[in-house]
């Protein structure tokens, strides 16, 4: 039997060619994805304002189907991580972090990860395969249904003046599981319904993609879909940067630098955010603080300083309190905005660098980490 078609995959451009396929004003499209994204309504008999024979049509040929959650995990200071099935045994996971004047969604946009960071535990359980659109906004979806999100009228604003669509998450970040950049037409897609006053409403400014480095892929994001830009860079130099982040070997940071600047001339603000994980005695010193000072002085942004989350078997330590103290306050010296990112959530795992799920690796890696270990043992 023919898998029925998920709506959830499409953006409204893809969702209104869909209706008009078959012969549907886009106008229809619009108010099915109304119900969908605004309300989370995914039985068709329940979209009052749908023509009756339509919804009947829509029953029997598509459906809505968002990841299913098969665990849903609180810490101690109110993170919550959601472990969720995205097939063949296969789980990935999403983590929504609350604050005082914000709550912040996590996503994930692949079942492992590719790119093999050294000091990054989903990069060790290996890669098997994008995930779809339907799957990424998913991860919204889901949560702002668990969470108990309710939509408000068109053109509210919140207390900073941004859109407020009435939801419990009123930012979202490309963080979790995978390399967004890497599964860039599914992302993108997820990113406009992110942004759709038909679906979420986000501003572009509350809605981030945290990439490694593909640089060919941020200039394509500049081009199609400019949100907040994240960096992952966490070191000043090529030689320590091939180590910990591999992709560099093939944008090293003179070609990043430079797609950083160019992804600038329409982001929907005017710094960059570089993330930077601080390891004990690798990257940590006073020299890398300086030579990162020369390394984005052309380069308008801020740091983002993350004290490394520690998970089995990894080989790296967490930098001292006092080390990242003075780490970041040479940057701020040089007068560099810098922030030491709060450690949310690592009491049940879900800390940056922590996210791991459940990934049936086709890269053969964990088979590969595992008798490496077996012949240093």
């Amino acid at each position: 039997m023919e898998t029925p078609v998920n709506l959830l995959d499409f953006d409204v451009d893809g969702l209104v060619a869909w209706f008009a396929a078959r012969g549907e004003k886009p106008f229809r499209a619009r108010q099915v994805m109304r119900w969908m994204h605004r309300f989370g309504e995914t039985d068709f008999d329940n979209m009052t304002d749908v023509a009756k024979s339509l919804r009947a049509k829509l029953a029997q040929e598509v459906c809505i189907r968002p990841p299913q959650a098969i665990r849903d995990t609180v810490s101690e200071d109110g993170t919550r991580k959601w472990l969720l099935d995205v097939g063949n045994a296969n789980a990935v996971e999403a983590v929504f972090i609350p604050e005082t004047n914000r709550g912040t969604l996590c996503i994930s946009s692949q079942a492992g990860c590719a790119l093999d960071c050294a000091f990054c535990s989903t990069g060790k359980q290996g890669f098997n395969r994008n995930l779809t659109a339907a799957e990424i906004i998913g991860q919204l979806w889901l949560a702002n249904k668990l969470l108990g999100g309710t939509a408000t009228p068109a053109g509210a604003k919140d207390a900073e003046g941004e859109p407020d669509n009435g939801r419990v998450i009123s930012n979202v970040v490309m963080m979790g599981m995978g390399e967004p950049l890497a599964n860039f037409d599914n992302v993108v897609t997820a990113l406009r319904l992110m942004l759709d006053d038909h679906a979420y409403g986000l501003s572009r400014r509350r809605v981030t993609v945290s990439t490694s480095g593909i640089v060919p892929a941020m200039d394509r994001l500049r081009d199609e879909c400019p949100v907040a830009l994240a960096v992952s860079l966490h070191a000043p130099d090529d030689a320590l940067r091939d180590r910990l982040v591999p992709i560099n070997q093939k944008y090293p940071l003179r070609e990043l630098m430079a797609a950083c600047r160019r992804y600038l001339e329409r982001a929907p603000r005017d710094f960059v955010t570089f993330e930077y994980v601080m390891l004990d005695g690798v990257n940590d010193s006073d020299a890398h603080a300086r030579a990162l000072v020369a390394l984005v002085r052309d380069v308008p942004c801020k740091f983002n300083l993350i004290p490394f989350n520690p998970f089995p078997n990894s080989g790296f330590g967490r930098s001292q309190p006092e080390r990242i103290r003075r780490f970041a306050g040479i940057l701020l010296d040089a007068g560099i905005v810098t922030t030491t990112r709060k450690t949310r959530g690592d009491d049940v795992n879900a800390a940056c660098g922590q996210l791991a799920g459940q990934v049936q690796d086709r890269t053969r890696r964990t088979v590969r980490l595992t008798k490496s270990m077996e012949d240093r043992a």
